[in-house]
């Protein structure tokens, strides 16, 4: 055998499938940062809606009221990390449902239209399947637009009370 041969080692190999590259861990962490950034320059209100562990809530909190470029970067950084431990899948899609472009926020848009549709043609059974969906609807409110939209249908009216279920439905997931 020469120096050159490699002998198989099966230690070696477990080891090189768990191994990640240098670049690719980059990449991972600049993702988490410009998520943070999102997050970080995101308006209070939309903010409110992600449920975030309170040392990342603090970081995003600070990173807000920091003026320094280089102090603002250095916690950016610290927000990707603390996002390595945190569960990003329920950030990214709330952030995909906020992004009108997102393939996410066009399938959302989609069902609670075709909801909004259902409600107003098929009625209380609708809305019995919505009030075990979401306990705190409104179900007097519900009904009352249900009326008013099948009557605009039906008289061919503009579709005021539609509009506004879509709304209160949108409203209901967020």
């Amino acid at each position: 055998m020469t120096d050159t041969e490699i002998t198989p080692n099966s230690d070696n190999d477990n080891s090189e499938e768990l191994l990640v590259s240098k670049s690719q861990l980059k990449r991972d962490s600049h993702a988490l940062q410009d998520m943070g950034l999102q997050l970080v320059e995101m308006p209070l209100g939309k903010l409110a809606k992600f449920n975030l562990p309170d040392n990342l809530k603090d970081a995003i909190t600070e990173a807000r009221r920091l003026k320094n470029r280089e102090g603002k970067r250095r916690q950016m950084q610290y927000i990707g990390k603390l996002m390595r431990t945190a569960d990003i899948s329920f950030i990214q899609e709330t952030l995909d449902r906020m992004d009108h472009q997102s393939q996410t926020y066009r399938l959302h848009f989609m069902q609670l239209e075709a909801l909004r549709d259902r409600l107003i043609s098929q009625g209380n059974p609708v809305i019995e399947e919505l009030m075990e969906q979401y306990p705190t609807a409104d179900r007097q409110q519900l009904r009352n637009l249900q009326r008013q939209a099948a009557r605009e249908l039906e008289l061919n009216k503009a579709p005021t009370a539609s509009k506004k279920i879509f709304a209160y439905l949108r409203q209901l997931s967020e």
